[in-house]
């Protein structure tokens, strides 16, 4: 009795359940990922084409499964950049909206580099900068509108570690500039 007892005690401890006729639906929809480049469709954003390095640097390095990616900033399709500081020449929420567009950038750069922005296994690590006068304490919200498209567009996979800093200053004036780690497959 007791020996039953321990065997259906260690089951539960280790997760082990009875079987149950599996009609295949349940593991593919467990498992399923959203297609990314639909999802992005659903968005209605095109990614743009990615831009050129500024200087002497490569916008991703990949590293074993991981990409490395340098800062980009807020570059809209006619190439111009939205700048200015958050608070002074920018209210908060267009500071987000450069954010956004930004993540936009940051994703031309992750299909470049993988061909398919699927082989995305996760976005790790997020760093945000924003330009911002002393005694501006919101760069967090600024920041929320690119981590917030990186969650629309990967779901759970978009769920990343975050830094978001203000800068006295940023390259060119721009209002934002984030750079990230992406897990990839191999």
């Amino acid at each position: 009795m007791y020996r039953l007892f321990f065997v259906f005690l260690l089951s539960v401890l280790l997760g082990c359940t009875p079987e149950k006729e599996n009609t295949g639906s349940e593991t593919a929809a467990s498992t399923e990922q959203p297609d990314v480049e639909q999802r992005l469709a659903a968005l209605g954003i095109e990614l743009p084409e990615v831009s050129a390095p500024v200087a002497n640097y490569v916008n991703a390095v990949r590293s074993g499964n991981l990409l490395f990616l340098a800062g980009k900033g807020p570059r809209k399709s006619d190439g111009s950049y939205i700048t200015g500081r958050v608070t002074e020449e920018l209210t908060l929420s267009e500071a987000q909206e450069a954010a956004r567009l930004t993540a936009i950038n940051q994703l031309a750069v992750l299909k470049a580099e993988l061909g398919d922005l699927n082989k995305v296994k996760r976005i790790v690590k997020v760093n945000g900068m924003v330009n911002s006068p002393p005694g501006f304490g919101n760069q967090p919200e600024v920041i929320n509108g690119f981590s917030d498209l990186m969650v629309e567009v990967f779901g759970e996979r978009g769920k990343h570690a975050r830094a978001a800093v203000g800068m006295s200053s940023l390259p060119r004036n721009i209002a934002v500039e984030v750079e990230m780690i992406v897990e990839v497959e191999e």
